[in-house]
């Protein structure tokens, strides 16, 4: 079966999942979580994609950015895949691959679903159970969003931007944002979404994605989107 082509558009927002291959472990140590967001910040100049938020997972990895062009997330990926491959079989003397194919993703509309996918990514240890909460797990990008943590490698949303007037405010405001949970529709809007490479929105945006792509963008028939009010209920 052919693979299905990427819904990608100049600009336009990714959630991005790269997975061990058989889900087996790709992170062993510390440094190994260090080299990976080392090169992952060196790929991201050369290709010209911003990196939003991350979290590396110890078989795992979630990436949210924005491409300046359509190709430039895979090459991204290419090289960082490779470079981080050959990193591993010479640090344990191992060969072979280490991902699960290529990645998987999604194209995001901005307003509903970029800050929601900050969330849902940043929060990924909590659900998981290695932590109570995401400040405590520091291979993640939420201390550089929500505490102010200086990194090479983050480049703010605009969507984060407008949070606030600087970046103690937009800190602030993103904070009060985990005050609600994920509704666990949302949470599998987003899986599913990634998991099939199709557009998550409203079936306004879906429609606008297939009419400049020619070509289907979504998993079926188009509905009305789940309400995100739930997953926002609380938030500040």
């Amino acid at each position: 079966m052919p693979r299905r082509p990427r819904v990608i558009l100049p600009g336009a927002s990714l959630h991005l999942i790269q997975r061990g291959n058989n889900r087996s472990a790709c992170f062993f140590a510390e440094a190994d979580y260090r080299f990976y967001l080392d090169h992952l910040a060196e790929q991201a100049q050369r290709h010209a994609c911003a990196i939003h938020a991350w979290c590396l997972m110890t078989n795992h990895v979630h990436l949210l950015l924005t491409p300046a062009a359509p190709e430039n997330a895979g090459h991204l990926m290419k090289g960082l895949g490779q470079r981080y491959v050959q990193y591993v079989n010479r640090r344990y003397g191992r060969s072979g691959t280490l991902w699960e194919g290529r990645f998987r993703s999604c194209l995001l509309q901005e307003e509903a679903y970029v800050l929601a996918c900050h969330r849902y990514i940043e929060l990924n240890p909590v659900r998981a159970g290695i932590t109570a909460h995401p400040g405590d797990y520091p291979w993640s990008s939420y201390r550089v969003n929500a505490q102010g943590d200086g990194s090479a490698l983050a480049t703010a949303h605009p969507l984060y931007r407008a949070l606030g007037a600087d970046q103690a405010a937009c800190a602030k405001e993103y904070r009060a944002l985990f005050r609600g949970r994920l509704s666990a529709d949302l949470v599998e809007q987003i899986r599913q979404a990634t998991n099939g490479n199709y557009a998550l929105g409203t079936p306004r945006f879906a429609a606008e994605v297939e009419a400049t792509l020619g070509r289907r963008a979504t998993r079926g028939r188009a509905g009305r989107p789940k309400r995100l009010a739930e997953s926002e209920a609380g938030s500040g």
